[in-house]
């Protein structure tokens, strides 16, 4: 169970990447509050971090890790428009994780292939485990 700094962190992350592009949408907002959720964030502190960056902890777990990489691919593709510096950022997050660089750009480049690019976890999974070795 993620610690409620961890929590912060992930959410902190999140909107300062839905931020990237210097709008949030609704359709973002309203993803990242359903996250927040799921974490149990109260909204007012959920809130508050539009405002106020939370110290980033890197989550613990690979599998943390993937987890929160897959929330930040279906956050960028709610839009349904990929940025160069959305895609760019995720990798740059995607690597200060420790994730695998081919790994990275194996998720991103397949994910045009899904249908609205939500790459199912266990292809992640199996993309990472296979560069794991």
């Amino acid at each position: 169970m993620n610690t409620e700094k961890e929590k912060l962190s992930i959410l902190s992350e999140m909107i300062s990447f839905a931020k990237v592009d210097n709008t949030i949408k609704q359709a973002e907002y309203d993803f990242l509050f359903n996250v927040a959720q799921q974490l149990g964030v109260r909204k007012t502190v959920f809130d508050s971090l539009f405002k106020t960056k939370a110290e980033y902890v890197v989550p613990k777990s690979q599998a943390d890790r993937l987890v929160q990489f897959n929330r930040l691919i279906l956050l960028m593709n709610i839009d349904d428009t990929q940025e160069l510096i959305e895609i760019r950022r995720l990798h740059d997050i995607g690597l200060s994780m420790g994730l695998p660089p081919s790994a990275i750009e194996q998720v991103l480049s397949i994910m045009h292939k899904y249908p609205n690019k939500v790459v199912p976890p266990e292809v992640i999974i199996s993309i990472f485990k296979a560069h794991y070795n």
